[in-house]
């Protein structure tokens, strides 16, 4: 099962919607970098369920982002701000730019 990194965001934008259980799995995945048979061990289920887990709430999260599109625009925002400093002569700007970057 290869890691598709989209999912951290969407993970990060609608997380705390998924149940306390898959959020677990999925953080262990994708932001701890556990492998599947590790976070079976840990949560003393199957390889399978875990992958399982993963795969119904990816389709979760991909839902969510279809419905609200939260994740979207913070990457569309992301791409203004880092557009505004690579063309900023003002010192000002730049600094929202990058107050902006790191809210985001």
């Amino acid at each position: 099962m290869a890691k598709n990194l989209h999912y951290v965001l969407l993970l990060d934008c609608y997380g705390e919607l998924l149940t306390d259980r898959q959020r677990q799995i999925a953080e262990l995945y994708y932001n701890e970098d556990f492998s599947l048979s590790e976070i079976a061990e840990m949560q003393k289920i199957t390889r399978q369920a875990v992958r399982d887990s993963l795969r119904h709430t990816e389709q979760s999260l991909i839902r969510t982002e279809q419905k609200l599109g939260m994740a979207g625009r913070i990457g569309a925002m992301r791409s203004c701000l880092e557009q505004i400093l690579a063309v900023s002569d003002s010192q000002q700007i730049t600094q929202l730019a990058r107050d902006g970057l790191e809210l985001l």
